[in-house]
């Protein structure tokens, strides 16, 4: 693929950087930066108006849909300096970067008009109810019922590691309809009000210290029959859709986030005299990162001609994933025993921010699929492997 840029889109990335530069808080992404609770809500509301109202989300969605019809080198250029500003993605990212595409692809045009709107402007938030106990790596196995009465759903079960559902407006639910069918059947895609009766949220507070992820329980919670989208049963297929928009389209904000961490590792380890071994582990996370990098831009490439993101966005995740861990494990070590000291104590290292980064990347194994079904993928819809069950 061509990796230069036509005049019109470098004025683009330079309106990017003058919104980023005016509009982040003085002193974000140094060490020791930090909004917490109440006013890090606030900020993010705030932060995603901003960017709704200068044009920066949905930006490649149709117009008719309040998108830009923004090209995709548009929507990498943005995703690119946004992970070099290191600003946050917007609140309502899972709207955005999954309902949103998937409602344009498989939704009425009543549900069209009722969210995409509401999902672009940030006025209500989402959050994604497909993780269960015992089916968050198998998501088929799913056992979250909904019984059709009339025109309603009586939706009953558990979700677990449910982020944002603290704070979220609606639920995107996987639900089984069918009990009888085979698994990957018999699963309907159901849009669930979070204020409706039977709803109840309990946070789960992470080896950090924060509660992001969360468990949601249903119990007779009813969904009219409209919120149903896609066909009766037919859900499996309106989630490949999600999961491939959600694994499949931040190509450049990747490679860009993880070149800063590589940067970062490498000015640690001259800071700490490391040795002769320690220089060919960053050496090795270097060629490391130039295979994501080119990975990627090989599928972004894929997309640019046409295509739509595909299991190629497993590599991806998996990659990028297992890196990250890889770069914040050998950070805290080369840190040596003031490594482990965290934010707030005066002999941290780059206060606090390895040992908090280490913590923090052990999630990145499950969540979005963990890395044995990443695997799976890989080998059966990549390599044409048989399946090993």
């Amino acid at each position: 693929m061509d990796l230069s840029y036509t005049p019109e889109e470098e004025r683009f990335r330079e309106r990017v950087r003058t919104f980023l530069k005016n509009n982040l808080p003085e002193g974000w992404g140094t060490p020791g930066f930090a909004l917490t609770g109440r006013a890090n809500l606030e900020f993010m509301r705030d932060w995603t108006r901003k960017l709704y109202e200068n044009g920066f989300l949905g930006m490649s969605w149709p117009r008719e849909f309040g998108g830009q019809g923004a090209t995709q080198i548009e929507v990498a250029i943005l995703n690119e300096e946004m992970a070099r500003f290191r600003a946050p993605a917007p609140l309502n990212f899972m709207g955005l970067t999954m309902v949103g595409p998937t409602l344009i692809a498989h939704g009425t045009e009543e549900q069209k008009k009722r969210f995409i709107g509401k999902i672009l402007s940030g006025e209500e938030l989402w959050c994604q109810g497909f993780s269960e106990p015992g089916a968050g790596s198998d998501l088929a196995a799913l056992r979250t019922r909904a019984e059709l009465k009339g025109d309603q759903f009586i939706v009953n079960g558990q979700k677990v590691w449910t982020s944002g559902a603290h704070y979220s407006d609606w639920c995107f639910l996987l639900v089984r309809t069918d009990p009888t069918a085979p698994k990957h059947r018999g699963i309907s895609y159901l849009l669930v009000d979070m204020k409706s009766p039977g709803i109840s949220v309990k946070p789960l507070r992470q080896m950090t210290g924060d509660a992001d992820f969360n468990e949601v329980f249903f119990e007779d919670v009813h969904v009219p029959r409209e919120n149903l989208v896609g066909r009766l049963n037919d859900g499996w297929r309106v989630a490949v859709t999600t999961l491939s928009n959600e694994r499949g389209t931040m190509a450049f904000a990747l490679a860009a986030r993880y070149e800063i961490i590589f940067n970062e590792v490498a000015d640690l380890c001259r800071r700490s005299g490391g040795g002769a071994l320690a220089r060919q582990q960053v050496a090795q996370f270097y060629i490391d990162l130039q295979s994501l990098k080119y990975g990627l831009y090989r599928n972004f490439s894929k997309i640019l001609h046409g295509g739509t993101p595909g299991p190629e966005g497993s590599i991806a995740k998996l990659w990028w994933s297992e890196l990250d861990q890889r770069m914040e494990e050998f950070a805290v070590h080369m840190a040596g025993p003031a490594g482990q000291l965290m934010e707030g104590s005066p002999y941290a290292i780059d206060a606090g921010r390895w040992p908090m980064g280490l913590l923090r990347s052990r999630c990145l194994t499950i969540a979005a699929g963990t890395s044995e079904i990443h695997r799976n993928t890989i080998a059966e819809r990549i390599l044409g492997m048989p399946k090993g069950r």
